[in-house]
């Protein structure tokens, strides 16, 4: 097989339209109708465009305010969704990827009180509730920030700071 036995498959290759021959289905005006816009080339209208009434985009109000580029997102997890680990396991970002509790891509993790936990778990996340450390530690486990976590805390509270000795 070479280049020159290739073949297109059968309806693949569509014969150009005949336009603009006597009277017939798109003869004269080519199928473009009359005169107007519409029949010059390159005459077509922009997106949006709904002939002159108020377009739907300007009837809709004002989306104001912006999003924060310091907007820290967490996947939100548990305390009963710890269940599947083993006891005396660690649990953090790659371990909970692996039990397919968070997605790939996934930077934040906080761990909520909801539920019950029966096992003893070393628990490294980015944030966690009160009622989640004290079902962890009640569990028997330990529960701590990530070291990046921890800058960030830190950092969060001087912005604090220096905003209240502002006021």
């Amino acid at each position: 097989m070479d280049l020159l036995t290739l073949k297109s498959n059968k309806g693949a290759r569509h014969r150009k339209k005949c336009l603009g021959r006597g009277d017939g289905s798109n003869g004269t005006y080519s199928g473009r109708g009359m005169k107007g816009q519409n029949a010059r080339s390159g005459g077509k209208r922009r997106p949006g465009f709904e002939g002159g009434q108020t377009p739907f985009i300007q009837k809709m109000p004002k989306l104001r305010g912006f999003k924060s580029l310091d907007e820290r997102v967490f996947r939100i997890i548990n305390v009963k969704d710890l269940d599947v680990f083993e006891d005396g396991a660690t649990v953090d970002n790659k371990s909970l990827s692996e039990k397919k509790l968070l997605r790939s891509g996934t930077k934040l993790v906080k761990i909520l009180g909801n539920g019950e936990l029966k096992k003893k778990l070393t628990v490294i996340v980015d944030a966690f509730s009160k009622s989640a450390e004290e079902k962890i530690t009640k569990a028997g486990g330990s529960i701590s920030l990530k070291k990046s976590a921890v800058a960030e805390v830190a950092k969060e509270s001087k912005v604090k700071k220096a905003k209240k000795a502002e006021k």
